[in-house]
């Protein structure tokens, strides 16, 4: 593709020699497995946030998994969550043993529609997990409002929202705890897999760092069931690099969606609804047409590269049929799931190709 959906490449190139220092010294040090690296990062990363404490895992599924399972979630309990979203939200459910309860979106924002929690809510209910998609921030006054009310967990999905705001507040910080993914693509990326639990809550920290290793306070003694999942050292070092570029990388993102916004003004294409309380951070810039597939077409012949997230809501996808939702249960995702299209987003893609993306929409709507 002349202009990719993500250019991974480009990024590392941009910061190199940072970024292979970093990896020397890890591999000069011996340690390569939750070192010294490992500790500043997640210093680094809550100070960053702004919250009391961040754990590295092993990615952002096990961030979700191990949150649930520190705040006590596991079988027999339901959690409330989206379809519309990475199956890794529904899979690390189950993945702690509970049962995913799923609602639909609100069609503008393509986040939880905090107005459908309280009928979601059962006796079984344990622990919301609201998506901020997209590098857009739910609705998380409303969602907390019920979750509070009714007693329930709030475990934040931040895998996509690195740095966003909800109401001046950065997202992860506002629920009992949150997960963070830094697969390469993500705003805040590694070099491979990873991912952070970030909480304000020392026992829950501490919970975390429990169950990803094994259990372990003492060296091969287990006072926990616990599983392994920890982010190694290398990765750490290239994320402590990442991380200081990370506000200025998603002010680009924000600057190019704008210009996005402004270039396909007035075209039969839906644009990213923000609220005004929202300061998102563009992971993605998805668009909707109800042309979307013969659109996605006229751009790969033009050598642009798009991409669908998601195609298959989850609860239509052969796993996930057990659940028993119908093809008509959550309208929104359904809707959205046929329309939208992510259009190429990332901090160094230039002005220019923004305008010869803009530029190509309209040609197709001509």
């Amino acid at each position: 593709m002349d202009i990719p959906l993500v250019d991974l490449k480009a990024a590392y190139e941009r910061l190199r020699p940072e970024i292979d220092a970093a990896v020397a010294r890890v591999l000069a040090g011996g340690w390569y497995i939750l070192g010294p690296e490992v500790s500043a990062f997640e210093a680094e990363f809550a100070a960053w946030l702004g919250v009391g404490q961040t754990v590295g895992v092993a990615s952002g599924t096990d961030a979700v998994l191990l949150a649930l399972r520190a705040l006590g979630v596991g079988p027999g309990d339901e959690v409330i969550t989206v379809s519309h979203t990475a199956v890794a939200t529904v899979a690390a459910v189950e993945l702690a043993g509970a049962t995913p309860r799923l609602v639909d979106i609100d069609p503008a924002t393509y986040t939880l529609d905090a107005t459908q929690l309280a009928e979601a809510i059962t006796s079984r209910t344990r622990a919301i997990v609201p998506v901020h998609l997209y590098g857009a921030p739910a609705a998380m006054d409303a969602i907390m409002a019920v979750a509070r009310a009714n007693g329930l967990l709030v475990i934040e999905d931040c895998a996509q929202a690195h740095g966003a705001r909800y109401k001046g507040r950065v997202v992860g910080t506002m629920g009992d705890a949150a997960a963070f993914s830094f697969y390469p693509t993500k705003n805040l990326g590694a070099l491979g897999d990873g991912g952070a639990v970030a909480t304000n809550n020392p026992a829950t920290a501490e919970r975390v760092r429990l169950l990803r290793q094994y259990g372990w306070r003492e060296r091969y003694v287990s006072d926990v069931p616990g599983l392994n999942s920890r982010l190694d050292e290398l990765q750490a070092a290239i994320l402590r690099v990442r991380l200081r570029q990370l506000e200025a990388e998603n002010d680009i993102r924000r600057r190019l969606a704008a210009r996005y916004d402004a270039a396909l003004a007035g075209l039969p294409v839906g644009l990213p609804a923000t609220r005004p309380e929202d300061c998102p951070v563009y992971h993605l810039y998805v668009i909707r047409s109800a042309e979307r597939d013969a659109l996605a077409a006229h751009l790969r012949a033009r050598g642009i590269g798009t991409g669908i997230h998601y195609p298959v809501p989850i609860h239509r996808q052969p796993a996930y049929a057990r659940l028993g939702y119908g093809p008509d249960s959550l309208p929104a995702t359904e809707g959205a799931a046929a329309e939208i299209l992510s259009l190429p987003m990332y901090p160094d893609l230039s002005e220019a190709a923004v305008d010869e993306v803009a530029a190509a929409i309209g040609e197709f709507y001509r």
